[in-house]
């Protein structure tokens, strides 16, 4: 194995569990989906990240640090769409997971309860991409194994960037925030789904 994964233990004791093997045998199945939905997510996560650089114009550390975030996940979603172009895997249009509209349905509405709980969700969410990358890399040929233990080291940076602007802009202990928000993840993880996606559950073809 050419590149050395970074150390995820922060990221491991973060999320509540790890991602099941009924969904690592399904990313397996279907590797054209699996990419397709990666380029997804790459794409959703620049996104999130302008979103806020675009509603919160006080936060200067806010602003540097997502400005830097979407540079990398755009450059992340050009890296998806090269090999899938190489592979001649065509990018159709496919429906979003259930995982991160869910996540952020638990968002609060009013301020600072919504900047708070949306940071939680993107360090959430960019723990389980770091998670499920450095899980299926050992399965994957040379050049995608390659190419998802590269991204390990910036998700987890990701992770701690939106974690630390939680915490600031809460300005006090968000652990209980934290939990709950975790627990929603852990069900939309571990449960049943219906179709199978980077951030999917269980799916049902493969699942109980």
């Amino acid at each position: 194995m050419s590149a050395q994964a970074p150390d995820l233990s922060a990221i491991h004791e973060f999320l509540l569990c790890s991602t099941p093997d009924a969904w690592i045998e399904a990313a397996l199945a279907e590797p054209e989906m699996m990419l397709v939905d990666h380029a997804n997510c790459e794409k959703k996560a620049a996104g999130t990240a302008l979103n806020l650089m675009f509603r919160y114009l006080n936060d200067f550390e806010l602003l540097n640090k997502m400005s830097r975030l979407a540079r990398e996940e755009l450059r992340h979603f050009e890296q998806v769409l090269a090999i899938m172009e190489k592979r001649g895997i065509a990018y159709p249009h496919v429906s979003a997971s259930r995982y991160a509209a869910s996540l952020r349905a638990e968002v609060r509405t009013t301020e600072p309860g919504r900047l708070v709980d949306t940071l939680i969700c993107g360090a959430i969410i960019e723990a389980r991409s770091c998670e499920r990358f450095a899980k299926i890399a050992p399965f994957l040929d040379e050049e995608l194994q390659k190419f998802y233990l590269s991204l390990l080291k910036s998700e987890a940076r990701h992770f701690r960037d939106y974690l630390h602007l939680a915490k600031k802009a809460a300005g006090e202990d968000i652990e209980h925030r934290v939990q709950a928000l975790l627990q929603v993840e852990r069900e939309l993880v571990q449960s049943s789904d219906g179709e199978f996606r980077f951030h999917s559950g269980v799916p049902e073809q493969v699942g109980h």
